[in-house]
């Protein structure tokens, strides 16, 4: 007989034993095989965005919650991110977290749950940024009358920017720089709001022009499409842009949250061109109408002064009035003359008489030697003074001619440097004159081909690649149930072909054969 040790214990059966992380493996395996790939829809319960970047969130309906992380490369790559309250429909797999002994879900994507949804979130985003003032008359500038650089935000390679480029340049041709973004998806927010906030960066008198005003565009679409545009990082860019901005996203019955922030907002891409110049043409012909209005205004104004100051002399009394009482005067005068000049004559002849028996000839002769010593000193003092006077305008002279030849040396090379700057722009404008017919047959060929592309877009045939067809009864185009009944023969065009079909006789002879079954139409 064998002896049993008492300290081994006794076998309890044949089913294995597991540790704790064995079995909790175990389950992992299991349901991540089982839920590789699901799609929950939920309202979101709690959400936490700690600093690692990663997003915690509840998803739970009226029973129960489930918990669900992404982690910050899938936080990012999201369109639409999840917040409290919002009804979503998350894609991602289940597994488990072995820590606490809980299963949660990790996803990949959210996309709101229907467009109600989508909209009840558009909504609560308006109402939280309009509250902050971003959306504010007050603080919108005004867009510049005529600038001489443009911004232009929005994909290179779409047909906005070729609309854009087309209307400036038949209205005002002006300095475009275009930054390029993608339009649509996961990276046009940050790509949007990147542009907007660099050409904000751009120094006054770079080597790069400023732009003077700003146009972020993009064509229409459904409310997904413009959802980047709808995204709080791009409104935030929008309304901090010390630059003026124009949106132009969508058609004229699209509105996103980025033009509320806007400076102004235009209903399409090329009425947004349209706002941000005026037309050139339309300009000169102002200016040429305000031109004849100052014209017809200074001779109208040279005319009623004219007119007025003749009524002022008509006012004033005739010449021969002034002149008769002075006329009077100096008639009265002329005869008082003669006798007043012989009583004056005999007046001086009495007084030379008294002094002349004084004067003797020393005495004139001392005089006359006086007045020549003073005469000649004089004399002597005036040649000194032109002397001096000669040598000053000398030196002046010289120093004029001195100053003559190099003014005269600049007034020639200025004239020089005139006459090869007329020279140049001479060249310039002709090289212009020559370019000018082909840059002009060039835009008519661009016009020419949107035009052909609006044509092909608006054809029938595009029609019918979009999954309609036209129903032809007995040759004519049929729209209605009656007259498809009516008609013998019917003939149904489709994108890749025709299809005939026999008509309500043929139908009915067919019904009859197989027992009364129902007709195709």
């Amino acid at each position: 007989m064998d002896l049993i040790d008492d300290e081994t214990p006794a076998p309890q059966g044949n089913q294995p034993e597991y540790t704790v992380s064995e079995l909790s493996g175990a389950v992992k395996r299991v349901i991540e095989g089982e839920f590789g790939l699901v799609r929950v829809r939920g309202e979101v319960g709690r959400v936490s965005r700690p600093a690692s970047g990663h997003l915690y969130f509840d998803l739970k309906d009226d029973r129960s919650v489930i918990a669900a992380v992404s982690w910050k490369g899938q936080v990012a790559r999201m369109q639409v991110r999840p917040e409290e309250g919002m009804e979503i429909v998350a894609t991602g797999r289940l597994t488990t977290f072995p820590g606490q002994s809980k299963y949660q879900l990790i996803v990949d994507d959210v996309a709101p749950a229907g467009a109600g949804a989508l909209m009840a979130m558009l909504e609560k985003r308006r109402a939280a940024l309009a509250a902050e003032g971003l959306f504010d008359a007050g603080r919108k500038r005004a867009i510049p009358f005529l600038p001489r650089v443009i911004g232009v935000v929005t994909s290179p390679s779409g047909a906005v920017i070729r609309d854009i480029l087309h209307r400036l340049r038949d209205r005002f041709p002006r300095h475009v720089l275009v930054w390029p973004v993608v339009v649509q998806g996961q990276d046009c927010a940050g790509q949007v709001a990147a542009a907007i906030r660099g050409f904000n960066a751009i120094a006054p008198g770079g080597p790069i022009p400023r732009p003077d005003v700003l146009i972020v565009a993009r064509g229409g679409g459904s409310l997904e499409d413009l959802w980047g545009f709808n995204e709080e990082i791009v409104v935030r860019a929008a309304a901090e842009s010390e630059i003026p901005l124009i949106s132009a996203v969508g058609h004229e019955t699209d509105t996103t949250l980025i033009d509320l922030a806007a400076d102004l907002r235009a209903p399409t891409p090329t009425a947004a061109a349209e706002l941000a110049v005026p037309v050139r043409l339309e300009l000169l012909a102002t200016l040429d109408a305000l031109g004849a209005r100052l014209l017809r205004g200074t001779v109208h104004g040279v005319t009623a002064r004219g007119q007025r100051l003749r009524d002022l002399g008509r006012a004033l009394p005739r010449l021969e009035t002034l002149l008769a009482t002075p006329r009077q005067r100096l008639d009265g005068a002329g005869t008082r003359l003669g006798a007043g000049l012989g009583l004056a004559v005999a007046r001086k002849r009495g007084g030379f008489d008294r002094v002349a028996g004084r004067v003797q000839p020393a005495l004139l002769r001392g005089a006359l030697a006086r007045q020549g010593d003073l005469l000649q000193g004089r004399q002597d003092r005036l040649a000194r003074a032109m002397a001096q006077r000669l040598e000053r305008r000398r030196d002046r002279l010289a120093d004029l001619a001195a100053r003559l030849a190099p003014a005269l040396a600049r007034m020639l090379g200025d004239a020089a440097r005139r006459t090869g700057d007329g020279r140049r722009d001479l060249g310039r404008l002709a090289d212009r004159l020559e370019i000018a017919p082909a840059q002009r047959l060039a835009r008519l060929a661009d016009r020419l081909e949107a035009l052909d592309r609006t044509r092909l877009t608006l054809g029938y045939a595009q029609t019918l690649k979009r999954g309609y067809a036209v129903v032809r009864g007995d040759g004519a185009v049929v729209t209605g149930k009656a007259a498809a009944e009516r008609a013998t023969s019917l003939e149904i065009e489709f994108q890749d072909g025709r299809l005939n079909l026999s008509g309500r006789g043929a139908r009915r002879a067919k019904a009859e054969e197989g027992g009364g079954q129902g007709s195709l139409f």
